[in-house]
């Protein structure tokens, strides 16, 4: 029974050294020294705020981009035992002791090196040579620009990383397509095309632009196998559901785990949050959650609130009135109704409290049971402090005279009768019969005798002059097409009114009554608010002194200082590889030119190469020309400030271009002998040269050694690149 043991258990592996030797060196070029320097470069100082606030678990919104490449930078201060204690203000600030700086920089580093070897494997599965897989995997190492962006806390060398991944994954997954079909191996590739292009995106959004190019590509695959006649349409029914579930589905389920693990790390409230609606922030631990812990959901008649505008964006703000009244005249000589001012204020204060009363009652108490306030009834709201009521008419408004003014009414016995009734219409009911609710209901409330819109058109405007004390403008809006949020409020604070007696009710409007209630958001809800704030929440784009254009980027014409010792003028910079992206230029020139000869002739049915010479060929300008024209045209589109490092995913894919023009000129136009070894003399020549320039531009790579200030002029080979040399 135990005969197997009489022989030794034997396990052969094949090893492929090429691609062994190759991590290596990419480990090497990216972890030597990742410790140097131990100060903050450049972008770091963004990206190290954002691991602080996860450390102490602080909710936060970068409108950069998802939060995946933010929760890997966080996971490398978390392997560390970072506690977030340090104050990320600027550039060149030395780390403190308790600073994990090796563990912060590791993972970005362990992505750039192995972006090396993906290289090598994405030519093989072209079907190129290994020499030229080789050739584009050195070329990837010694690209000094890639380098020094993989050795710091930034996200561009993870968005690489998971670029090439999902771009290998799907190539492996279609050279199985013929043969084993369905195979574990087969779905292996399939799902992981899927992952890594939904991490890509999870980084930045930038990774949409390789999804789009794989989606297409699988997409055209997927059209030239309808018309193979060998497949059954129950088999290609399979192969469109499986290509649908990896490519859409597992991507866009693994998109929203992005947000979760985020949203579930970051439940403490913060800065950020403000920004948020009143739900979103009632969620959160702390902040306005400890305001409205346990108060009533259902507001009724008789109810004391405030009501936040729901835009909340240059800043949030509370309607809000105050015993001061509108100027007589204003500085341009229209006249005003002379009632008290109302306006929106970006500040919790206590004339903020408004009291929403029965028109046809009397008290401003809540009622034993209370009496909910359904979408469609009329109310009125008091102002809480001056008991006045909330009031619109045919008078312009002080900054916008297309809209009405809004107003708390005072009765000056004169020819202009209170017109105060409005009516609630939540915009986000479920039903007709819905009952507005604390924080969850947006309303619009519209006034009864002009139908105009309550609205906060300060936030899009400027402020009221000093009569108003800067606060922002509130108007009547007569033509309220759509549901625009500056149109839109919620009830954040709220409590039962019981005291009908006002020095009671200024008493009571200072002590919250506690219910327990809960207003927990889903995370669908919070996921959709917190991708839409992404979206649209844009900081105003200023110049800065490194940015630069797009065409800049193609003759490198711009560089970025990263870092400055501050005695020994060692510097940092992103700077490529002169030699790389000369020749990356010249190989998609001589790639376009050739595609568009080979095009004419085979028009004219003269076929200069082989078919599968040629399927090769377009094969590999597809996903190497492809991908360096999606990842780079659509930068001048943008309407953002951009830097040299947007660039680095095209380069990426134009640097794999080189060897796959270099291996078509040597195989199908040096036709002797001879022009073989001669080209091939060439290559080897070039090939030296880059590895020359990587040499010469290594001590801005790594940041040493330091050198004196005539090295430095010596290699501002170009008038546009600013190397710093400090004056003796």
């Amino acid at each position: 029974m135990l005969g197997f043991l009489k022989e030794p258990v034997v396990v052969t592996a094949k090893i492929n050294v090429n691609l062994v030797a190759l991590t290596v060196m990419g480990l090497m070029s990216r972890l030597w020294g990742l410790c140097y320097p131990r100060a903050v470069v450049f972008d770091e100082v963004y990206y190290g705020q954002f691991i602080s606030l996860y450390m102490k678990r602080i909710f936060f919104v970068d409108d950069s981009g998802p939060p995946f490449g933010h929760v890997l930078l966080a996971l490398g201060g978390y392997l560390g035992g970072f506690d977030g204690n340090f104050l990320w203000n600027r550039i060149g600030a030395e780390y403190s002791v308790n600073v994990p700086v090796w563990s912060l920089r590791l993972l970005p580093a362990l992505a750039g090196a192995l972006c090396v070897p993906l290289a090598y494997q994405i030519l093989v599965e072209l079907h190129f040579s290994h020499c030229a897989a080789l050739g584009a995997a050195l070329l990837i190492l010694l690209e000094n620009s890639l380098i020094t962006q993989s050795r710091f806390m930034l996200l561009e060398s993870i968005l690489i990383f998971f670029i090439l991944l999902a771009v290998l994954s799907y190539l492996k997954f279609y050279n199985l397509q013929k043969h084993s079909a369905f195979s574990g191996s087969w779905w292996f590739w399939l799902l992981l095309t899927g992952v890594a292009c939904s991490c890509a995106v999870g980084v930045k959004y930038m990774g949409l632009f390789t999804y789009m190019l794989l989606l297409a590509t699988a997409g055209l695959h997927f059209w030239h196998m309808i018309g193979d006649q060998n497949l059954s349409n129950v088999s290609l029914l399979c192969h469109f559901l499986a290509r649908g579930l990896a490519l859409i589905i597992i991507p866009m389920g693994l998109y929203l785990s992005f947000f979760y693990v985020h949203l579930a790390l970051l439940y403490r409230s913060g800065p950020h949050d403000q920004i948020m609606t009143s739900a979103f922030q009632a969620s959160l631990e702390g902040g306005l959650a400890r305001i409205t812990q346990g108060q009533p959901l259902e507001v009724a008649y008789g109810s004391q609130i405030t009501l936040r505008n729901v835009l909340g964006k240059p800043m949030q703000c509370w309607l809000h009135s105050h015993t001061n009244t509108y100027p007589i005249r204003y500085e341009n000589g229209r006249g005003s109704s002379h009632q008290q001012q109302v306006t929106c204020y970006p500040f919790k204060d206590v004339n903020n409290w408004w009291i929403v009363k029965d028109p046809g009652m009397q008290q401003l108490v809540v009622s034993n049971p209370p009496r909910p306030v359904r979408h469609g009834h009329i109310v009125q709201l008091v102002h809480g402090i001056t008991t006045r009521y909330l009031n619109t008419h045919d008078v312009a408004a002080p900054l916008s005279p297309h809209s009405q003014e809004v107003s708390c009414y005072i009765d000056y016995n004169i020819s202009m009768p209170a017109q105060n009734l409005w009516r609630v219409e939540i915009v986000n009911r479920e039903s007709d019969t819905d009952v507005w609710k604390t924080i969850l209901s947006e309303v619009r409330f519209v006034h009864v005798n002009t139908s105009a819109v309550l609205k906060a058109s300060g936030l899009s405007g400027a402020s009221l002059p000093e009569w108003g004390y800067r606060q922002l403008e509130v108007v009547g809006e007569k033509l309220s097409k759509g549901y625009h949020q500056s149109m839109l409020w919620n009830v954040e604070e709220h409590r039962y009114g019981k005291s009908q007696e006002q020095k009671e009710r200024e008493v009571e409007l200072h002590s919250p009554t506690q219910m327990d209630i809960s207003k927990n958001l889903s995370f669908m809800a919070k996921f959709t608010e917190l991708q839409w704030k992404i979206l649209t929440l844009k900081n105003e784009d200023t110049e800065h002194k490194y940015s630069s254009s797009a065409l800049d980027w193609i003759t490198m014409d711009t560089n970025i200082a990263y870092w400055l010792h501050p005695t020994s003028g060692a510097q940092i910079h992103l700077l490529g590889n002169v030699a790389t992206w000369a020749s990356a230029n010249a190989a998609a020139l001589v790639y376009l030119c050739l595609s568009l000869w080979y095009l004419l002739r085979r028009r004219r049915k003269i076929y200069d190469i082989p078919e599968d010479a040629w399927q090769l060929w377009i094969s590999a300008g597809g996903i190497c020309g492809g991908g360096w024209a999606v990842n780079y045209l659509p930068f001048f589109l943008m309407e953002k400030t951009l830097f040299l490092y947007h660039y680095l995913p095209a380069v990426t894919f134009q640097i794999l271009l080189i060897p796959v023009v270099l291996q078509h000129l040597s195989d199908h136009l040096c036709r002797s002998v001879l022009l073989k070894s001669m080209f091939s003399a060439l290559v080897v020549g070039w090939f030296s040269s880059v590895y020359f320039v990587y040499c010469t531009f290594s001590p801005l790579s790594y940041g040493q050694p330091a050198l004196p200030p005539a090295e430095l002029k010596a290699l501002r080979w170009k008038d546009t690149w600013n190397i710093l040399i400090r004056k003796q």
